[in-house]
């Protein structure tokens, strides 16, 4: 099997917690990966935001990668938070991004890719967009999906833009950290059934404090 290593480190699980203070700090450490899969004939699938698409294929040029050929011959695909997380009318449906995943999956494996590195931006959760109160159920599920296709996924969040108190139920819902360019397998992490259980309880007693 290719190589699968993030920040110099191997890893095995596939659903990775990203925090970065800077987007210098977010390319720096994650253009490697994006190479390492490209240089390995894997498909590359990152989501980003719509007004920075271009800036993101500019720091992919810059770090070795043409990304006018890799998009041609459908080895890099760089879509728009619309159409992946957000329908188009700016919704998040959680249920409807697990399966566009799923069918991302199948789609490289069937395009004959060894494998697909997915990287999500997650800067439209503090858009005060409609559904994002669903992210870490989809968090906690999309566990599954990624295990299941054995697919990496990265998931990146400006740590400057989170609460304490978000930052650790994130943490519970990935299996490995990057913080400060650091891979870590992850000691708060939860197995869905048991963190959906909870935010099942939250949001009951949430409900009845509101009645």
């Amino acid at each position: 099997m290719n190589e699968l290593s993030l920040a110099g480190t191997q890893i095995e699980h596939f659903h990775v917690c990203a925090f970065f203070d800077s987007r210098e700090q977010e390319y720096d450490v994650l253009t490697p990966f994006f190479k390492e899969g490209i240089d390995q004939g894997e498909k590359n699938i990152h989501i980003v935001n719509p007004a920075k698409m271009d800036d993101h294929r500019v720091r992919l040029n810059r770090a070795g990668i043409d990304t006018h050929a890799c998009e041609a011959c459908g080895q890099l695909e760089v879509q728009s938070w619309q159409g992946a997380y957000l329908d188009e009318a700016g919704t998040f449906n959680k249920d409807r991004m697990l399966n566009t995943l799923e069918s991302a999956c199948k789609a490289a494996r069937e395009a004959g890719f060894p494998r697909v590195r997915i990287m999500g931006n997650m800067d439209w959760v503090f858009n005060d967009v409609p559904g994002a109160k669903d992210i870490l159920a989809y968090e906690a599920e999309v566990n599954e999906v990624l295990s299941q296709n054995r697919q990496p996924a990265v998931c990146v969040y400006d740590i400057a833009k989170m609460s304490g108190s978000m930052m650790m139920d994130l943490l519970r819902t990935h299996p490995l950290t990057l913080i400060n360019g650091v891979v870590q397998e992850n000691p708060f992490y939860t197995p869905a059934s048991e963190m959906l259980a909870e935010l099942a309880k939250r949001q009951v007693k949430e409900d009845a404090s509101t009645t």
